[in-house]
């Protein structure tokens, strides 16, 4: 017994004919005498009269017709449960970030893209760029925001922009009361606060290759663990710290920002594998496209 067995039986009990069953069917009326002889013969008793006209149900027949009811009533119930669930599920787009970020304005890019694509799960995992690698390629997140240029083959890397560098000082620091920019060769020549401590390589490797690419060899007082607690550690006097130009929005009240004489910069990083062409992703990418346009900022030619 099926299924389209029941759906028969039920179609011959409500039109009480053979032959306009069968055109209800859209089915010859022979298979279709079958399939209820079958019927019959597996259920062990005879379903419907034959000798009246029209048709009549038996008592067991009718016992029959019943459940057949509820049967397909239920069947109905779930396919209709199941479809509207089914359009109702949200895609799920999942963001990986380094702290630093935050500030080099992705908060605003996640409004946006909310804005856009509000039937979407947005889940934002706070990682390094070596783990934001390899989640990407275990599908763990759909893309990754770093600062730490890594290549891989199974991933396609955006530069979105170069953001400027600064230094943070506390505020009681003889650098903090002069006006102006200031030279990294002063900065170097006062103990330095890097984060993060690990994993490795990092944005604290890019500040130390900075300083030694001007022969500064920097006396590292902090590795500290996250962003936050470098800026703690300066408000703190414990030392100075080389930061992106978007952190001076964290904290103000008692540490000084000042601006490098060079132009120091550390990239802000897409990265996404290869081929990838969800619609999720697209629409990151329109995004930023879109708001770097509004914020003044070049857009990238990979985004365009």
């Amino acid at each position: 017994m099926d299924l389209r067995q029941l759906r028969y039986f039920v179609t011959v009990a409500e039109v009480r004919n053979f032959n306009r069953a069968a055109e209800v069917l859209a089915m010859a009326q022979p298979p279709l005498s079958r399939s209820i002889h079958q019927l019959e013969a597996e259920m062990g008793s005879v379903l419907l009269d034959r000798t009246s006209r029209p048709l009549k149900l038996t008592p067991m027949g009718r016992l029959f017709y019943d459940q057949a009811l509820q049967v397909l009533g239920r069947v109905e119930d779930m396919r209709t449960m199941m479809k509207s669930a089914a359009g109702s599920e949200r895609r799920r787009f999942t963001i990986g970030f380094v702290a630093s970020t935050i500030y080099a304005r992705l908060p605003a890019l996640i409004r946006e893209f909310r804005n856009t694509c509000p039937d979407v799960e947005l889940v934002l995992v706070e990682s390094g760029t070596l783990d934001q690698i390899a989640a990407l390629k275990d599908g763990r997140i759909d893309v990754g925001f770093g600062r730490i240029r890594m290549e891989d083959p199974a991933l396609r890397r955006i530069v979105l922009r170069d953001e400027r560098l600064i230094v943070a000082l506390p505020l009681s620091h003889h650098l903090a009361q002069q006006e102006g920019p200031v030279s990294l060769s002063e900065v170097g020549r006062e103990p330095q606060i890097v984060y993060p401590r690990a994993p490795r390589p990092s944005y604290a490797d890019q500040v130390i290759s900075l300083l030694r690419d001007r022969s500064i060899e920097p006396r590292i007082v902090h590795e500290a663990r996250e962003l936050q607690t470098a800026i703690g550690l300066v408000a703190a006097e414990e030392g100075v710290a080389i930061v992106p130009e978007s952190v001076r929005r964290s904290r103000t009240e008692d540490v000084r920002y000042r601006e490098l004489i060079e132009n120091a910069t550390s990239p802000i990083i897409m990265s996404q594998r290869k081929g990838d062409v969800t619609p999720e992703l697209a629409i990151m990418g329109q995004v930023i496209a879109k708001q770097y346009k509004e914020w003044g900022y070049e857009v990238p030619d990979a985004l365009r």
